[in-house]
């Protein structure tokens, strides 16, 4: 299975944390599933950070290297990504969000999620 995880489920499940569904983080962690995360995800991090409106127990670099570590392969944003959020709908208005939502469109990737505004979109939630 192809999976792009959303933001929040990323970090929870680096940080192991309880909000984190014990069905999605067997999901995650699942070696036969390939497991994404947007790039767009660690530009949103660095920037909350970089506000205060964030906080890790570890650095953002320390975050890459788990990633890397967990096997998550980082999705890159693309032309297609691009020209796909300009055309969907304002069901959603978070900038990140809607590049995940495209991304996850085009690449036909199943999204792992707790945001209720993706089921608006065209994409497989789990």
């Amino acid at each position: 299975m192809r999976l792009l995880v959303d933001t929040h489920i990323l970090l929870w499940f680096l940080e192991g944390n309880n909000l984190l569904s014990a069905a999605h983080r067997q999901i995650i962690a699942e070696p036969q599933n390939d497991v994404f995360v947007s790039v767009a995800s660690l530009w949103e991090t660095a920037i909350k950070i970089s506000i205060g409106k964030l906080t890790l127990a570890v650095s953002l670099a320390d975050v890459i290297n788990q990633i890397s570590a967990e096997n998550i392969e980082i999705l890159p944003v693309l032309p297609a990504h691009v020209l796909q959020v300009s055309i969907l709908p304002f069901h959603h208005r978070d900038p990140f969000d809607r590049l995940i939502i495209a991304q996850a469109q085009i690449e036909k990737i199943s999204v792992i999620t707790e945001d209720k505004s993706f089921a608006d979109y065209k994409v497989k939630i789990l």
